[in-house]
């Protein structure tokens, strides 16, 4: 049932145009949403004050409280702060900067 007519081919070579990046493609362009690098801002500073947090509960405790409780919250406070590094490791840009 194929015919061997370009013009009932649906893909209309003609009318193909390449993909260009506009400017504001660009990380810290004008009209960026500023929401992920809040989050990312926040994200930062939740994981400092469980790492700050964690590191009172580890000075108050006792020497006959529950080890393995005080190191896995240690540890997951520690991972949380190196996960958040990696995952956005640039400072964030004020919005005021990019004008």
């Amino acid at each position: 049932m194929q015919t061997s007519n370009n013009s009932s081919d649906p893909w209309r070579v003609d009318k193909i145009v390449r993909y260009k990046p506009s400017a504001q493609g660009t990380p810290g362009a004008p009209g960026e949403d500023p929401t992920t690098d809040y989050m990312n801002v926040q994200l930062k500073w939740c994981a400092w004050v469980a790492l700050y947090c964690s590191c009172i509960s580890f000075a108050n405790s006792r020497v006959n409280d529950d080890t393995k409780q005080m190191l896995s919250s240690f540890m997951l406070s520690i991972s949380a702060v190196v996960m958040s590094y990696l995952q956005n490791p640039q400072p964030m840009t004020p919005p005021w900067s990019n004008i």
